[in-house]
């Protein structure tokens, strides 16, 4: 074969191998899509955070605003949920006090909806006066139901976890939870680890699975495909921080916190999951914190 024909033939073969790619249609920003199986219970995405809504003949109760650094997040919330249905947002629920799943909840106060969370959402938002973040109107600690056009939606504060404020939404119709950033799904623990309360969330993990449910909608997208979490998912976050806590326990009780476990802790058997070499320094820095400091 000549040399012309051999490069012909190479530049065909790199072509069939980059036009897929470059075909391929980068993913929007924004998405919403129905959660399979319900009448009406949507998923709202923007970006890497996600949220659910649930639309009623009564009403809308919708959840977290999640425009942290977006500042048209919360309004474009608002005309996707004005897309799916004409009815009124009642309610918006904040799963607990961090900005990036919070924030950009003016949009749904001007439409109306009346904000709940858990009590200590206001005691860590007031004195911030973050102009992007609006306070709760109503606040409860334990369990709070509400009602509307023949939908309930549980609230249960279950104690301290990824914060002393993220609370368990569930759909005991549907049996969907919805539980933000306390149990990843498909993921490895993230930058989110570095101030979660360790041993009690083992605890709440126990408890969640213990609740009547079958699907979980977490605060990011679940992976692979941006799935739903199952009870399975749950056990597998218990038994990887169950792990890391008792590894780093020996390590620090010989003396080997912070710097030689930050440096030398692995966990091999979660090395496939997405986001592994960017969390395992955080996992690291927390539990030693726990057992090395303990705090």
């Amino acid at each position: 074969m000549s040399r012309v024909a051999l490069a012909l033939l190479a530049a065909v073969a790199a072509t069939a191998f980059t036009v897929p790619a470059a075909a391929q249609e980068q993913r929007p920003q924004i998405e919403t899509k129905k959660v399979d199986g319900t009448e009406g219970v949507y998923i709202f995405r923007n970006g890497g955070h996600q949220s659910m809504f649930v639309v009623t003949k009564d009403g809308v109760i919708a959840t977290d605003p999640i425009a942290y650094g977006r500042p048209t997040g919360g309004q474009q919330y608002v005309d996707e949920i004005k897309k799916v249905t004409d009815k009124p947002i009642k309610y918006l629920i904040y799963s607990h006090h961090h900005y990036d799943h919070i924030a950009g909840g003016k949009a749904f106060k001007d439409a109306g909806a009346k904000i709940i969370a858990h009590k200590n959402v206001k005691v860590h938002l007031a004195p911030l006066a973050d102009p992007n973040t609006v306070l709760p109107d109503e606040s409860f600690d334990g369990n709070k139901t509400i009602k509307l056009g023949g939908t309930t939606l549980e609230l249960s504060y279950l104690g301290l976890n990824h914060s002393d404020s993220n609370i368990v939404m569930r759909l005991p119709k549907e049996k969907i939870i919805f539980v933000v950033d306390t149990i990843p799904v498909g993921t490895f623990p993230g930058r989110g680890f570095i101030d979660i309360y360790p041993l009690e969330t083992e605890t709440f993990i126990k408890k969640v699975i213990a609740m009547d449910w079958e699907r979980m909608i977490p605060g990011h997208p679940g992976q692979p495909g941006d799935r739903l979490g199952t009870k399975q998912d749950a056990q597998n976050v218990l038994t990887l921080m169950q792990e890391a806590s008792a590894d780093i326990k020996k390590d620090a009780q010989a003396g080997k916190c912070w710097d030689a476990v930050e440096k030398d802790f692995k966990m091999e058997k979660y090395a496939t999951l997405p986001g592994y070499a960017a969390g395992l320094p955080m996992v690291a820095r927390r539990y030693c914190g726990l057992w090395g400091r303990g705090t």
